[in-house]
């Protein structure tokens, strides 16, 4: 490892995760079953890509670890908010992902996680009905009451470090609301006037963390940090956010796919993508006020890929529908169906079809390891704002849509930007262009 100016990753991590639901104890059951060597942490780029750094005689591949200072596995240690009282261990087995032999190892770690009284608003996600939760009388009294949350939990675990990560359920959509949301006073303002209807319960999370000196993960398309006010507070406490929404299944093969068509130069009629899913996430967005946000987070990916003002022969008038329908059955198994309509040659048409049947905690997991650590080390690299390196993981990243500037959604542009990161703070040259 070269010398940087990056702070090493000496003593505790902790990550502190809003829910505790399927993604969340698959999460921490991974990590915990990975550092006994009871499991392997497949899909985790922090764990196995390696990235090339230096050229010619100089070239080498490396894992992250050894280009800069990650956390390592055992020195992470879990906590969590959730609106429903049962600790990791019931919740994980209560979530039907993991095999019991998978979960019955790391009993007694799981046992030890119990979620802290969630900060919520049943106005936000109808669907749930817990009672584990925060009795505050206003948005500004949530956001202290989590500050004290994450005080005690880094005084009694004794961590040097905390990342607060939102593996929770999506909210209702909050539009852009340009008088509250583009200053940090006016947002300030508008939590100590308990303005419920635009201050969502996520950015009193995002808020309190980031006031307590920990980087925040937005891991659902929620609107909370992507605002310029919270973007003011990353850089008046110096932290990292970044976000938003996990990039799992559908989006993720959308990402990697579209570029596909783009660089063949095939032209795009239709993409119409469905899915099915029966877990909690799955019941939240049955309600339509709470899919609208989500829906919103996975149209944005296409049209930065296929740009029509860029090819508008090929891509000037296309249409894009996505879906989402809970179906219980499935549970955490989640199934996307994308049929794409293209042309080529002469204007003949063609037909794409994808199936993926896949496990929507499985491919989550490690992506929440991979932001937590990367996250974290960010920090000790001296990075905050908005950190656009991490586009990689998330299904709509954020982005200053206040400058006209667009997202990168294109798988490969944002995975040279992950690697030309990690090489700067490792201290080599970050040497790939983005084309």
């Amino acid at each position: 490892m070269k010398q940087t100016n990056v702070k090493s990753a000496t003593g505790k991590l902790g990550i502190l995760i809003v829910g505790n639901g399927a993604v969340a104890t698959t999460f921490m059951t991974g990590v915990l079953m990975a550092r006994k060597g009871l499991a392997n942490p497949v899909g985790s780029m922090t764990q196995y890509d390696k990235i090339r750094v230096g050229k010619g005689s100089e070239k080498q591949y490396l894992k992250y670890g050894d280009i800069v200072p990650l956390a390592q596995l055992s020195d992470i240690v879990f906590g969590c908010w959730d609106v429903y009282p049962q600790n990791a261990y019931q919740s994980a087995v209560y979530a039907e992902v993991l095999k019991r032999e998978d979960i019955e190892p790391v009993r007694d770690e799981l046992e030890q996680i119990v979620p802290m009284k969630a900060a919520f608003d049943k106005n936000y996600a109808k669907r749930l009905d817990g009672d584990n939760v925060k009795d505050a009388k206003t948005r500004w009294e949530m956001v202290e009451l989590l500050r004290e949350d994450i005080r005690r939990f880094k005084q009694e675990k004794a961590c040097d470090r905390i990342v607060v990560l939102w593996a929770a359920s999506t909210e209702i959509y909050v539009p852009i609301n340009e008088d509250i949301f583009y200053k940090l006073e006016t947002l300030e303002k508008a939590m100590k006037e308990d303005d419920r209807e635009h201050i969502a319960p996520s950015m009193c999370y995002a808020y309190a963390a980031l006031t307590e000196g920990c980087p925040f993960i937005m891991g659902a398309p929620n609107t909370t940090v992507d605002i310029p006010a919270m973007w003011e507070l990353a850089e008046k406490t110096q932290m990292p956010i970044a976000g938003k929404d996990f990039k799992t299944g559908q989006t993720l093969v959308k990402s990697g796919f579209a570029p596909i068509i783009g660089t063949r130069c095939l032209g795009l009629n239709g993409w119409f993508s469905t899915n099915i899913l029966g877990n909690r996430d799955g019941l939240v967005l049955d309600e339509p006020a709470n899919f609208h946000t989500k829906e919103v987070s996975k149209l944005s990916t296409l049209e930065t890929i296929l740009r029509p003002e860029v090819q508008p022969d090929l891509y000037s008038d296309y249409y894009h529908k996505v879906r989402i329908n809970y179906y219980p059955p499935r549970n955490d198994n989640k199934e996307s169906w994308d049929n794409i309509d293209i042309y080529g040659w002469m204007n003949y048409p063609m037909q794409i079809k994808i199936n993926f049947l896949c496990r929507d905690s499985i491919l989550a997991a490690p992506v929440c390891l991979d932001l937590c650590l990367l996250t974290d080390l960010a920090a000790r690299a001296g990075r905050y704002g908005t950190q656009r390196f991490l586009s990689f993981f998330l299904k709509s990243p954020m982005h200053d849509y206040t400058k006209g500037e667009s997202a990168v959604n294109h798988l490969y542009q944002q995975y040279t930007m992950l690697k030309n990161a990690v090489r700067e703070m490792g201290g080599f040259e970050p040497d790939e262009e983005i084309d």
